[in-house]
């Protein structure tokens, strides 16, 4: 097939036309990344070439969320780098929007509450991250700050950091929480090391490390609910 376009297409298969006409839900994932893709190429329209790069990725958005800039780049042609970069900032206000809903007013009762916190900003994450979450008296949570990226095996965390934003919001809790891209969130010998550190500092300075959660895309790890923290509860 040479020269395909959208626009040669009936209406209601027009991803813009079609969202006009019916409103965003009525789109697939496939239509609505055309749109942000724009164009396709001369041999497949933005829809085919959208549905492309879903199969590649499971048609599962969070691991399309995995996909590097530099992958799109260079495993589909038709996307360069600054519709690489739309499909990922697209992904990342998602990312974000998700993670204000669940932290509005947020009250830390248990490790699946510290969970659902972060599930959304780590889950589909090809990199690790350090989160904390520092809370009041009254376990609600007052801030989410970045602790570091890189993860906790080829980045040392510094303890400093997470201290100093715990006091400069006048925390009485802190939660620590970081994600395993390999999928599996059983804590290893650095988790732990890093779990001793913050619960040793937090002691110090009068607070309490709450948990240290480790999430992963299908569950995650609480080292309060192990009985790994000394008295800790939520």
């Amino acid at each position: 097939m040479n020269n395909i376009s959208i626009k040669n297409l009936p209406v209601d298969d027009r991803p813009r036309e079609k969202m006009l006409l019916k409103g965003a839900s009525s789109l697939s994932n496939a239509e609505l990344l055309a749109i942000l893709i724009g164009s396709g190429t001369k041999h497949e329209t933005a829809v085919q070439l959208s549905q492309r790069i879903l199969k590649t990725a499971d048609n599962n958005l969070n691991e399309l969320g995995k996909v590097t800039i530099k992958s799109l780049i260079g495993n589909f042609k038709g996307i360069g780098e600054a519709k690489a970069i739309t499909i990922a900032a697209a992904l990342e206000l998602g990312r974000r929007r998700t993670a204000t809903e669940r932290s509005e007013l947020h009250t830390i009762r248990c490790s699946k509450d510290a969970h659902s916190l972060f599930y959304a900003l780590l889950c589909d994450l090809g990199h690790e991250e350090v989160w904390i979450a520092l809370t009041n008296a009254s376990a609600k949570v007052i801030e989410k700050v970045k602790i570091c990226q890189g993860g906790i095996s080829d980045a040392l965390v510094d303890v400093r950091l997470i201290m100093r934003a715990a006091i400069q919001a006048s925390a009485t809790g802190i939660i620590l929480c970081h994600n395993h891209p390999s999928g599996s969130a059983t804590p290893s010998r650095q988790d732990d090391a890093l779990t001793i550190r913050v619960e040793k500092a937090a002691e110090i300075m009068s607070m309490r490390l709450l948990d240290h959660i480790i999430i992963s895309d299908l569950n995650y790890y609480s080292y309060a609910d192990e009985g790994r923290l000394s008295g800790s509860q939520h």
